[in-house]
């Protein structure tokens, strides 16, 4: 993008004229004008005001290795040059989809030795759903149809993938879930804990899971989903006890594992996947973002040596998309994982980077608005309330105060992205220890002003 664009009232209005903007209200938007980014280096994006803002987010959870890095520009420019395009179906495939289903093969968890490629973590989601359930079918058990997920968990937003999230404002438009899709509570200590410990309510909310296979019937059950680390929901942290809790019900229960790493793979949690952080032992492990670092999009279901030789002795699995294993996406992929792995930027996160930034945005907890901050790898969350000692909500709708605090935090030059009364962000693994310093002292000027602004405006009220 050149420097000398159109100016920002320009943009802004072409932008409100014709774009169409995801998870967005339009209206609202146009109303107030769309931030128009221009560039990005390293782990800072320029808005057209010239503005250099933090991105706290690494863009939608997925910058894994910073802004600016030609060499993906590179990859992406030969493989452009050589095969620009060509399908994976009909018994047909091409170099980059080889070399990249290899690649994540030795990088996954063992026995997950399969990739199927996908356009997204959407796609990949859905892809999951017409596996699980062919796969049952294949085993002559159709009727092991029904998938169970976690209300606020997030999934993606496609028919499928939607029904599967947790999010009942999605669900309200365009008639999901779909059938056969059904959600237990989420592992949510500090919002839903009550009067147990974290340990005791990580058994208690994994039990859930247990409770509604006995109430479903376990001939009817196919698969278990969730995120190891609820992402978009909060950045809700399970407590220690809740894994493994969930893995022994899995594997006393004929049932699948899906472990959606779309935001936790590649890094995020200071491990190559959220799955060996918790030493998760998935069937299936749904990857896109950190994939490609976001610098192309791509997805992929990784599937582990029992499920692929089920679909493939099958015949015919019905299932694809045109992009499936785009080459330039795959090249682009192949190039991002062999800068995190040669530079051990993946390493150095878990190594230095995340023990860091907890030490510092654990500290925000002092903070008289804070009334949890916690992080796993580099994606951190800070609970918003009006009471510490109750964890209490405030009187206010859900979220009052979590968008004042983001907007604060915009005019302040840091991403931080507000769900609910929730401050979290997920930057880049990049980020250095002066840039984490960086990112306390703004988000710190933001909970004050946001602090002073609930004050003035009377908001300071529990629910």
């Amino acid at each position: 993008m050149l420097d000398n664009h159109l100016p920002t009232a320009d943009l802004q209005a072409i932008d409100a004229a014709h774009h169409l903007h995801a998870f967005t209200d339009g209206d609202q938007l146009n109303a107030k004008g769309a931030r128009i980014i221009i560039k990005g280096d390293g782990v800072f994006i320029t808005d057209s005001d010239g503005n250099q803002i933090l991105d706290g987010m690494s863009g939608l959870w997925c910058v894994n290795i910073g802004y600016g890095r030609d060499e993906l520009v590179e990859a992406a420019a030969r493989q452009m040059r050589q095969l620009p395009f060509y399908n994976t179906l009909f018994q047909t495939s091409h170099i980059p989809a080889l070399e990249l289903a290899q690649r994540l093969a030795e990088l996954a968890p063992e026995n997950l030795n399969h990739v199927f490629f996908n356009g997204s973590g959407s796609d990949s989601n859905d892809t999951n759903i017409r596996m699980i359930r062919h796969y049952w079918a294949l085993k002559g058990k159709p009727e092991k149809t029904v998938i169970i997920s976690r209300w606020n968990g997030y999934h993606g937003s496609t028919m499928g993938a939607a029904s599967l999230g947790g999010m009942k404002g999605m669900h309200a438009q365009g008639g999901l879930p779909i059938p056969d899709i059904v959600h237990i509570n989420q592992p949510d200590w500090w919002g839903e804990g009550g009067e147990l410990s974290p340990e005791e309510f990580g058994i208690a909310r994994a039990r859930e899971l247990e409770a509604k296979i006995e109430e479903l019937g376990e001939d009817r059950v196919a698969a278990f989903i969730a995120e190891p680390v609820q992402g978009a929901g909060g950045v809700i942290v399970p407590p220690d006890s809740y894994w493994p809790e969930i893995q022994r019900i899995c594997d006393a229960h004929e049932i699948l594992l899906v472990a959606d790493e779309v935001i936790c793979g590649f890094g995020r949690t200071g491990a190559w996947f959220g799955s060996d952080t918790y030493n998760i032992r998935p069937d299936i492990m749904t990857v896109a973002k950190g994939l490609t670092s976001g610098y192309v999009p791509m997805g992929a279901s990784i599937v582990s040596d029992e499920v692929s030789e089920v679909i493939n002795a099958g015949g015919e699995f019905a299932h694809g998309y045109t992009y499936s294993g785009h080459p330039v996406a795959a090249a682009v992929a192949l190039e991002n994982l062999r800068i995190l792995d040669e530079e051990g930027i993946v390493e150095r996160a878990g190594r230095d980077i995340a023990p860091y930034l907890k030490e510092r945005w654990e500290s925000l907890a002092e903070h008289p608005m804070v009334g949890e901050a916690t992080i796993k790898g580099l994606m951190g969350s800070l609970a918003l309330t009006p009471d510490k000692a109750s964890r209490a909500k405030f009187a206010a709708g859900s979220g009052t105060v979590g968008y004042m605090c983001r907007e604060r935090s915009f005019e302040n030059n840091l991403i931080m992205r507000h769900v609910g009364d929730r401050m979290i962000i997920a930057p880049p693994l990049v980020i250095s220890h002066d840039e984490i310093d960086i990112l306390i002292e703004r988000a710190i000027k933001t909970l004050d002003e946001t602090y002073a602004a609930v004050k003035a405006e009377g908001l300071w009220q529990s629910a």
